[in-house]
C-alpha cells in the first residue's frame, strides 16, 4: 500500500496508543500525556475509515446522489464512501465507490481536497474531480443502500448546500471555484504523504 495522504497539520492518534475498543467503524485509543504541571492524565481519540467523495462532470453537469439508507431519511450527497477495503489507494477507493453508486467511469482524475473534520478523530475526508465520462453501466448498490442518480448544473449543487436534506457538498470548494469552468480549473491539492 502506498502513502497515505494527509491535509497539514493532521491529527493522528499517537504511535503509543492503546486500543481500548474495536467497533464496526470507530475504533478507540487511548494514551498517557503529562500535563503542564507534570500530572499524568489519560487522552482519547477515535479513530474511522476515511471518507471518499467525488465531484465527477458529465456533460457539464455535476453528478449527485439522492440517496436513502435503513437509518437515514432520504438526503443529497456526492457519490462516495468509505475507504474500507485493504491495499486500495485513496484514488482506487474512490473509483470504486464512484462506480458502485452510479455505474460511471471517468478517464481524468484530480485530488481537489483533503480534510479533517474532528480533531478528535483520525478520519478524513478525499474530495476527487473526476472528468470525461468513459462508461456508464449498472449501480452496484450495497443492501443498505438506494441511490438515484441525478445530473445538476453548477448552479443547482449550489443551491443544494443549505438544503435541509443535503449530507454533503464541499461549500468552500464550490464556493471558491465560483462556476463549473472554475470548478474544472481547480489547482491539484498537494498533500503530505505519511
Amino acid at each position: 500500500m502506498g502513502k497515505r495522504l494527509l491535509p497539514p497539520k493532521a491529527h493522528l492518534v499517537p504511535k503509543d496508543a492503546t486500543l481500548v475498543f474495536k467497533g464496526i467503524i470507530f475504533d478507540v485509543y487511548q494514551w498517557q500525556q503529562q500535563m503542564f504541571d507534570g500530572s499524568p492524565a489519560t487522552f482519547e481519540m477515535l479513530k474511522r475509515p476515511d471518507t471518499l467523495k467525488v465531484i465527477a462532470v458529465k456533460d457539464d453537469k455535476i453528478i449527485v446522489v439522492d440517496q436513502e439508507q435503513p437509518n437515514h431519511s432520504q438526503f443529497f450527497d456526492l457519490p462516495g464512501g468509505r475507504h474500507d477495503v485493504d491495499g486500495e489507494t485513496e484514488l482506487e477507493a474512490s473509483k470504486r465507490e464512484l462506480l458502485e453508486e452510479t455505474g460511471m467511469t471517468f478517464k481524468n482524475w484530480k485530488l481537489l481536497d483533503i480534510s479533517q473534520p474532528m480533531p478528535k478523530i483520525e478520519q478524513f475526508v478525499y474530495v476527487f474531480l473526476a472528468t470525461e465520462l468513459e462508461s456508464q453501466s449498472d449501480q452496484e448498490l450495497d443492501a443498505g443502500e438506494r441511490i438515484r442518480v441525478l445530473e445538476k448544473s453548477f448552479d443547482e449543487v449550489v443551491g443544494l448546500i443549505n438544503h435541509p436534506n443535503t449530507r454533503y457538498l464541499p461549500k468552500d470548494l464550490l464556493e471558491r471555484a465560483g462556476s463549473m469552468s472554475g470548478l474544472l480549473d481547480l489547482p491539484t491539492f498537494e498533500p503530505d504523504a505519511q
